[in-house]
């Protein structure tokens, strides 16, 4: 028998590993199987934030939502293409480079005063130079050979980085 972690997400994390492994129906779960069910908790949060509820009944419903991320996060490292850390480093990273007025290029923590058209200026600003590069990456990606000799395949690992 094992125990679980104690800390919250790495026991979040070890049920849906072993549920994984041991429940055929969790076992079964695709992607494009749980697309419906990420889109269905969401809505849930939004009608409960819509609603004026902001207690238990959300935490509850964040945590539904959470469940998917973590699901998806979990197909993910089975297929060893990212990890639920990856997707942590992932929005951390476009956190800090989006928001210079709170952080240094480095992480470090250097808050400065700006106005909210400011940040939302350079919000925009930094994400369309992300936009720029990704879609650069992309096409040399495209272009290159693989490791084979084979052609990349067109759009693979693609993302929608809007938020």
């Amino acid at each position: 028998m094992t125990t679980p972690p104690s800390d919250p997400f790495a026991k979040l994390q070890w049920v849906i590993a072993s549920l994984r492994e041991h429940c055929p129906w969790t076992a079964q779960l695709t992607h494009e199987a749980l697309t419906p069910y990420l889109v269905e908790e969401s809505q849930e949060v939004i009608e409960e934030i819509d609603a004026g509820v902001l207690g238990d009944p959300l935490r509850r419903e964040l945590g539904d939502l959470l469940l998917q991320i973590v699901l998806h996060a979990q197909i993910a490292s089975e297929r060893e293409d990212f990890d639920f850390g990856g997707v942590a480093e992932a929005i951390t990273a476009k956190l800090i480079r989006r928001s210079p007025h709170v952080f240094t290029s480095e992480g470090e923590l250097s808050p400065t005063q700006a106005s909210l058209e400011e940040i939302d200026a350079a919000w925009q600003r930094i994400k369309a130079e992300e936009k720029t590069e990704e879609k650069t990456v992309q096409k040399t990606e495209q272009k290159a050979p693989d490791a084979v000799g084979e052609p990349a395949e067109s759009g693979a690992g693609a993302r929608d980085d809007d938020a």
